[in-house]
């Protein structure tokens, strides 16, 4: 399977296809602040987003940034570099902040 990568208007999608297709590829996901409509395309935005609803930055990990909500039991947890964020990231931000956060094709 062969990647492309394209970097447009501060959003990173990845591309999909295979060797044998050449109908392109499935567009790859983007986490959306939904009332701003803004992608959420680093650490330091997320971060940002998160601290407004009351989410602080809970133990250092080397692998994982997590953040925890004081009045809640859920933790999110994310690898730290942000290039390595999937999909799976981007919905367990969007479950535990509903309404706030959406995963959409890039």
């Amino acid at each position: 399977m062969s990647q492309i990568w394209e970097f447009k208007d501060g959003a990173t999608r990845r591309w999909r296809s295979t060797r044998d297709d050449d109908s392109g590829g499935q567009p790859w996901k983007v986490l959306v602040h939904a009332s701003t409509n803004e992608v959420i395309n680093s650490y330091d935005v997320l971060e940002q987003k998160l601290g407004e609803l009351g989410w602080e930055r809970y133990l250092s990990d080397h692998n994982l940034l997590r953040f925890h909500k004081p009045s809640s039991v859920d933790l999110i947890s994310v690898p730290r570099d942000f290039s390595k964020l999937k999909s799976m990231h981007m919905y367990d931000i969007a479950v535990k902040t509903r309404y706030v956060f959406q995963v959409r094709d890039a």
